[in-house]
């Protein structure tokens, strides 16, 4: 069986690792992972729970974890006055960490194929308010990164 997740199944994987990791201090990394690719890919976990790590998923995980106050920072600059980042559902804020860190720190993917990668996993994860609200946001951040790299 080949190992090879597309972009899109690695998005879904990081959310799916980074959710529990928001809660739960206690979890590492690794285990969010692992649990995450064990999901609907249990044939990739071995028998000594190591897991196929695909190294975007690693990265984009790894990336928010280390970037997480930036990002909500730049998350929170963009709310209405009236709200506040505990306001945010929480899958939804982790799809905005996600897209939020891509945009930056990722020269490899188009902010355009971040910002509609972000709105799919706002579909399956959430429900079309959410998927309102992600691409509100990001179309706002892509919008002043975009105006930011012009100034450069």
């Amino acid at each position: 069986m080949s190992k090879e997740l597309s972009r899109h199944e690695i998005r879904e994987k990081a959310l799916q690792a980074l959710f529990p990791l928001d809660f739960n201090q206690e979890l590492t990394k690794k285990d969010a992972i692992n649990h995450a690719l064990s999901l609907d890919q249990a044939e990739w976990v071995s028998e000594e729970e190591d897991a196929f790590v695909p190294i975007y998923l690693d990265e984009l995980v790894g990336g928010v974890l280390d970037q997480k106050a930036e990002l909500d920072q730049i998350i929170q600059k963009h709310l209405r006055s009236n709200w506040s980042i505990q306001r945010i559902a929480k899958m939804d804020l982790i799809i905005l960490r996600i897209g939020i860190y891509e945009m930056l720190y990722n020269e490899k993917v188009p902010n355009r194929v971040v910002l509609n990668e972000a709105i799919e996993l706002a579909k399956t994860f959430s429900d079309d308010q959410s998927r309102k609200f992600v691409n509100g946001i990001l179309s706002n951040v892509m919008k002043e990164i975009n105006e930011a790299g012009e100034n450069s």
